[in-house]
């Protein structure tokens, strides 16, 4: 009677028991199962190939702004920006094409010299990026609330250590990942990630000391930083407002004959004024929150030994933080006026080469036609 006891791609060792007692042919088993799986596993892939698009165009959109504009590789936040861009480039390059095939085969897509070294890039490229947010988020706290000293506070020779620091620091637990073998294909997360095999039991309790130490000096460090950073940055910014605030209702009521639309425009501002630093501190944390939060949970609460994580929600936490790689420069460069300004310059020059090249190719078009029907002309 349990002969057709199987664990499936989903885990649905009941639902395969349930097809037996039944006795349900196992081709319209697998049919029904190919249903009931269908849609999920489409959203799962369409989403990856989404985030790794975006990611790609999005980070090296960012790159190119690099390249095109001295003003941005002079500024000290430039290269945090760079190093989260390339790690991002990374991620979307290796990690979610194999995650893909491991959504799309629900199956291992590499061999294990491969998965082990794209589990090596994913730990090492997670740290990394989680860390270059935190020091894009001390940057800022050093700006706002030490204007005047920001250029002795935080030089390149302080961001370049900033930077060591973080490939040191992701270098450090990738390396102890790789050494101790728990580098692996997770059918849970349909990638290679770090995960303990069947046959390493025996090390359990050092794998989940080093699960545990790893997302909390990555994942809990970087969210405790983010937090007081910004924080403190919107305390500086809610002061400043108040001062703007206080000098500006004092000139409109010295400023007696002054039209009440522009009054109202003034006061508008205001409240404008104090929102958008709100906002986007909100946007600052909230992503990082969102995208990060779910799946470290579950990393952690997976290490119970009475826990099974389903496979559907273990890829959409996956799912989760490649968006995060593709929203990152939106967040951090694309709407900032002056990487905007940089991108839109880029693509009119394309543009003009462009247009340059068809008006260059339809004259010389016009002048073969002419040469061609200038001897009918002679005749």
């Amino acid at each position: 009677m349990w002969q057709g006891w199987s664990v499936t791609a989903g885990g649905g060792q009941e639902l395969s028991a349930w097809r037996t007692l039944h006795s349900i042919p196992p081709t319209e088993a697998a049919n029904t199962e190919l249903q009931e799986m269908s849609i999920p596993q489409f959203l799962l892939k369409g989403s990856v190939v989404v985030s790794a698009v975006v990611a790609l165009l999005t980070n090296f959109s960012v790159l190119l702004c690099f390249t095109q504009s001295a003003e941005l590789r002079s500024h000290v936040p430039g290269i945090f920006t760079l190093n989260l861009s390339i790690s991002n480039v990374i991620l979307a390059l290796i990690n979610m094409p194999a995650t893909f095939l491991g959504v799309a085969s629900s199956a291992k897509p590499l061999r294990d010299p491969l998965c082990r070294a794209v589990s090596f890039t994913e730990t090492f490229i997670t740290c990394n990026a989680m860390l270059s947010m935190a020091a894009l988020s001390v940057d800022r706290w050093v700006a706002v609330v030490f204007p005047l000293r920001y250029s002795s506070k935080m030089r390149y020779r302080d961001a370049v250590v900033i930077v060591s620091y973080s490939w040191l620091h992701s270098l450090t637990f990738s390396l102890m990942q790789l050494m101790m073998g728990w580098g692996a294909y997770s059918d849970t997360y349909a990638s290679c990630t770090l995960h303990l095999d069947a046959e390493a039991a025996s090390h359990r309790s050092a794998y989940v000391t080093f699960t545990a130490l790893f997302h909390c000096s990555s994942f809990a460090l970087c969210l405790v930083v983010l937090c007081c950073a910004y924080l403190k940055v919107l305390r500086v910014a809610r002061s400043h407002c108040k001062r703007i605030d206080v000098i500006t209702v004092q000139t409109l009521l010295l400023l007696v004959d002054i039209h009440p639309s522009v009054k109202e425009r003034c006061l508008a501002q205001q409240r404008k004024r104090r929102r958008r630093a709100a906002k986007k501190i909100c946007i600052f944390i909230g992503s990082f929150i969102i995208c990060f939060s779910p799946y470290v949970i579950t990393r952690l609460v997976e290490l119970l030994p009475s826990v099974d994580v389903p496979r559907h929600w273990g890829i959409a936490t996956k799912c989760l933080v490649y968006a995060k790689a593709s929203s990152d420069p939106f967040v951090y460069c694309l709407l900032r006026h002056q990487y905007r300004k940089v991108l839109v310059n880029v693509i009119c020059r394309i543009l003009r080469k462009d247009h340059y090249f068809l008006s260059a190719h339809s004259t010389s078009s016009m002048w073969d036609a002419t040469d061609e029907n200038f001897p009918e002309r002679i005749t």
